[in-house]
C-alpha cells in the first residue's frame, strides 16, 4: 500500500502489518528509502475511529470499489 502526498509524490509505501501482542506494528519505507517500523497501540487505534465519520467510512467504501 503506498500513501502519497498532496501533490502526488509517494509519501510512504507499507509492506507489512502484523500483531505483535497488544500492538500492531507497520513495516515500511518513507519517501523510498529510508526503512521504518511505527507501533500503533490499543489506544491509537481506538483514536481512529475517532477520526472517520460515517460519512468518511461511505467514502472509503466507495473509492474501494470504483476503478
Amino acid at each position: 500500500m503506498k500513501l502519497y502526498t498532496s501533490d502526488n509524490s509517494e509519501l510512504m509505501e507499507v509492506t507489512a502489518i502484523n500483531s505483535n501482542g497488544t500492538r500492531l506494528i507497520v513495516t515500511g519505507t518513507i519517501m523510498g528509502a529510508m526503512p521504518v517500523e511505527a507501533i500503533l497501540t490499543g489506544t491509537e487505534l481506538r483514536k481512529i475511529f475517532a477520526l472517520l465519520g460515517f460519512r468518511t467510512i461511505l467514502a472509503a467504501l466507495r473509492i474501494m470499489f470504483t476503478k
